[in-house]
C-alpha cells in the first residue's frame, strides 16, 4: 500500500493467525514540513510589528493632536456633510444609473443613443471638471425657465439662487455616479439568464413586472458587490466637493490645517481614520445585503462573523480536548 505524499501514517500490525481480530488503530497523520511558510510569516510579523511600533512611537504624528481633533466640532460638522452629500449623490446616481441601463439596453435608437453618449461623455469628464463647470454655471445662464420650445416661458427663476453649494456637489457627484452605475445595472441585467426573460414572458407578466419582480432582484447579486465598489468611490469622491467650497470632512481639515499649519500631519490621520471608518461600515452592510440576495441561489448562506468566531472557538476547544487526550 502507497503512502501518501506529505504525510505519513503509521498502522497497528495485523493480528496472526488464530488470535482474535482487533481494530487497527489509526496513528497521528504527520503534514509534511514547510519552512518556508513558517518563514514568510515570520518575515510579515516583523514587518507589521515595525510598522506598528513606528506608527505609535514616531512623534511626527503627534497623537495627542490626533485626539484633540477627531471628535472636535468643526470636524464631526464636515462629516455630517459628507455623509449628506454621499446619501443623496448615491440614492440619485442608482436611479439615474437604473434609467440609463434602461435606455441602453432598449430598442429605441434613440434612447440607446442618448444613454450610450451621456455614459460615455461622464465616464470621460474628470469630476472634479464637472463640479467646477457647475459651480460656474451661473456664469453662461443666470436664468433658468420652462416652457414650450422656442416659445413662451412657464415661468424662470434665478440659477444662482437655486444652486447653492450643497445642491451644485450634489448634481454634480449625482452625474457623474449615474454613468458608472448604469454600466454596473447593465452589466446585473446582461447577467440574468435569458430563460427567466422567456418564462416570464411566457406567463404573459407585463415588462414593467418582470423588470421589477423577476429580472431586477437576480440581478441585484451581481449588481451590489460592484455598485459597492462605486458607493466606496463616492465616498472618498466627496473631498472634491472642497473645491466648490463645501466644506465637508476633507474641507474642514484643510481649514482647520491652515489655521493651525502645525496640525497638517494629525489633522491629515483624522480624516484617514474617519474615511476608513465610513468604508468598514459600507463592506459590514455590503456583506449582509449579498448574503440575503443569496437566499435562493445558495444551498446554505455564507457564515456572518459572529458565526465564525463561534466555529472557531468550538474547534479550538475540541483541539485542545484531543490534545490532553493523546
Amino acid at each position: 500500500m502507497s503512502e501518501p505524499p506529505g504525510a505519513t501514517v503509521t498502522l497497528t500490525e495485523q493480528p496472526t493467525a488464530g488470535e482474535p481480530s482487533k481494530a487497527l488503530t489509526a496513528q497521528r497523520v504527520l503534514p509534511l514540513r514547510r519552512p518556508g511558510r513558517w518563514i514568510a510569516t515570520a518575515v510579515v510579523l516583523v514587518l507589521v510589528a515595525q510598522f506598528v511600533h513606528g506608527l505609535i512611537t514616531n512623534p511626527f504624528y503627534q497623537w495627542d493632536r490626533w485626539s484633540y481633533w477627531f471628535l472636535r466640532p468643526t470636524i464631526l460638522d464636515g462629516l455630517l456633510i459628507t455623509l449628506e452629500v454621499t446619501v443623496y449623490s448615491a440614492v440619485l446616481g442608482l436611479v439615474g444609473g437604473i434609467v440609463l441601463a434602461l435606455g441602453r439596453l432598449s430598442k429605441n435608437p434613440v434612447l440607446r443613443a442618448v444613454s450610450w453618449t451621456y455614459v460615455w461623455a461622464l465616464r470621460s469628464i474628470p469630476l472634479i471638471v464637472v463640479l467646477i463647470f457647475l459651480y460656474n454655471f451661473s456664469a453662461l445662464y443666470k436664468t433658468l425657465s420652462v416652457g414650450i420650445p422656442f416659445g413662451p416661458a412657464f415661468f424662470s427663476f434665478d440659477e444662482s439662487r437655486l444652486a447653492t453649494d450643497m445642491v451644485v456637489a450634489v448634481i454634480g457627484l449625482s452625474l457623474n455616479e449615474a454613468a458608472y452605475a448604469a454600466e454596473v445595472v447593465r452589466g446585473g441585467i446582461l447577467s440574468v439568464d435569458q430563460g427567466q426573460h422567456e418564462a416570464a414572458a411566457a406567463l404573459g407578466l407585463p415588462k414593467g413586472y418582470q423588470f421589477r419582480k423577476i429580472v431586477f432582484p437576480q440581478a441585484l447579486r451581481s449588481i451590489i458587490p460592484s455598485y459597492v465598489n462605486q458607493l466606496i468611490g463616492l465616498i472618498k469622491g466627496t473631498s472634491l466637493v472642497f473645491y466648490v467650497s463645501l466644506l465637508d470632512l476633507f474641507g474642514s481639515a484643510q481649514t482647520m490645517g491652515s489655521t493651525y499649519p502645525g496640525d497638517i500631519v494629525p489633522l491629515l490621520l483624522v480624516v484617514t481614520v474617519w474615511y476608513l471608518i465610513l468604508t468598514s461600515v459600507v463592506s459590514v452592510v455590503q456583506f449582509y445585503v449579498e448574503r440575503h440576495y443569496a437566499r435562493g441561489a445558495t444551498r446554505s448562506l455564507p457564515p456572518t462573523p459572529l458565526q465564525r468566531l463561534r466555529t472557531a472557538l468550538t474547534d479550538l476547544r475540541a483541539r485542545i480536548r484531543r490534545e490532553a487526550a493523546l
